[in-house]
This record gives structure tokens, sequence and C-alpha cells, in this order.
């Protein structure tokens, strides 16, 4: 009897858990997409080849897209994702 009214009594907050341990695991998913940053480099140089920016915009937006992959990368190593 007791362990059902613990169930009862625990349930809304292990509800509450699991689904801030699902978006938890979605953000960090959504964060640690490196197939959107490779189709943001494709744009940007899309962009560069179609004349659309700047070679200096094109390099800025580029090392800035090259160091989020880095850092995608690095946190992926640390945390032994995928």
């Amino acid at each position: 009897m007791a362990l059902i009214l613990d169930d009862i009594i625990l349930a809304p907050f292990k509800a509450v858990h699991w689904i801030g341990k699902k978006l938890y695991e979605h953000a960090e998913e959504e964060l640690t997409d490196e197939s959107k940053v490779r189709q943001q480099l494709l744009e940007l140089q899309m962009r560069f080849e179609l004349d659309e920016i700047t070679e200096d915009e094109y390099q800025e937006g580029e090392d800035a897209l090259m160091a989020r992959l880095k850092v995608i990368r690095e946190y992926k190593e640390e945390r032994g994702l995928d």
C-alpha cells in the first residue's frame, strides 16, 4: 500500500524530471549538430561565389563557423558523444 501511495505522490515529480531530461537531450542534440554548421558553410560559400558578400565577410563568417565546429567537436569528445 505504501508503494502505491509513493508512486502516486511522486508521479508529478517523476514526470517533470523526465520532461526536463528529454528537453536537455534535445537541446544538446541541437547544439552539437555539425550538419547544420556545414550547411551554413555551404550557404556562405555560395553567397560569396554569387558576389552577394565580400571576401572579408566570407572570411569572417567562415572563421566563426569553423570555430563553432571546433567547439562542437571538443564538446562531443569530452562527453564521449558520436
